[in-house]
């Protein structure tokens, strides 16, 4: 090195402020639904899936195929802004023992429950946790997950669009609940993959796998992490010849319009007939 270098590494190193940000492969948030549409039993089966996957050994073995061997992650409920809750705040995973530690606090949290469904707000919500951290990502994602469409905030294209123009990529997984009855019936669509697919996902590398219902989630959601975790960018070209994943096509276009939440719980409340 010469002396030029040398001085110059030696300066940036002195200006490097004491509490420097900690490197990770990758900084997380799992965001999942907890809307009026989700009951308790739905809500427990999420959290457990997420603990369940955390602790398996193709998780702890994706997070330690990385080249700084951790990764930072954090755990929230979303339905809107006003009742969005941080179930786990940013702790470091890198090996059975502080993946188990994350599960157990998720699962030893109680259960939390919101009004209407803002994916955008959710999306905001994680954002924000993501740029005010103290680590330093070789990635930075959202995965989100959720039963219905966006209905309440900002809409989600919006939100999706300024998220991934600040490095952030939002990746998806929708849970197809038929079996929603009554006034959550309202507010579903049968086509959620392809809502969000358009609507949600964006950034480098985004993907979404569908759970085609509730009990599913759990091997879902274990599927999804290995690709975020192991693969990052590559997983779209992966998940082609996986069932239950979705590439992410660039161009696709949700014909029914990116606002069908907001128009559905508009429709449901100015119509006489249903008052």
């Amino acid at each position: 090195m010469t002396r030029f270098a040398f001085t110059a590494f030696a300066i940036v190193l002195l200006a490097m402020p004491a509490s420097a940000a900690e490197r990770v492969d990758l900084e997380l948030v799992l965001a999942t639904d907890t809307s009026r549409s989700i009951d308790e039993s739905e809500a427990r089966l999420q959290r457990e899936g997420v603990a369940a996957a955390l602790r398996h050994p193709d998780i702890i073995q994706a997070i330690q195929s990385g080249y700084h061997k951790k990764i930072a992650a954090a755990y929230i409920d979303y339905s809107s802004a006003n009742f969005n809750e941080i179930i786990v705040d940013w702790r470091i995973i890198r090996d059975l023992e502080s993946a188990a530690a994350f599960a157990r606090a998720l699962t030893e949290t109680p259960l939390t429950f919101g009004r209407r469904t803002s994916i955008s707000d959710g999306l905001e919500m994680a954002a924000s946790m993501i740029e005010n951290n103290k680590y330093l990502g070789t990635r930075r994602v959202i995965d989100v997950a959720g039963d219905g469409p966006n209905n309440h905030g900002r809409l989600v294209a919006d939100v999706r669009d300024d998220i991934i123009n600040k490095g952030i990529s939002i990746n998806g997984l929708p849970i197809i609940n038929d079996g929603d009855e009554g006034f959550a019936s309202q507010f579903s669509i049968k086509d959620l993959d392809d809502y969000y697919r358009d609507c949600v996902i964006g950034g480098r590398g985004a993907f979404i796998v569908v759970a085609k219902d509730f009990p599913d989630f759990a091997r879902a959601i274990r599927r999804k992490l290995i690709f975020e975790i192991a693969f990052g960018g590559n997983a779209p070209k992966l998940l082609h010849r996986v069932q239950g994943g979705r590439r992410a096509f660039g161009g696709y276009v949700y014909k029914p319009g990116c606002d069908i939440g907001e128009r559905l719980w508009l429709r449901r409340f100015s119509d006489p007939d249903n008052n």
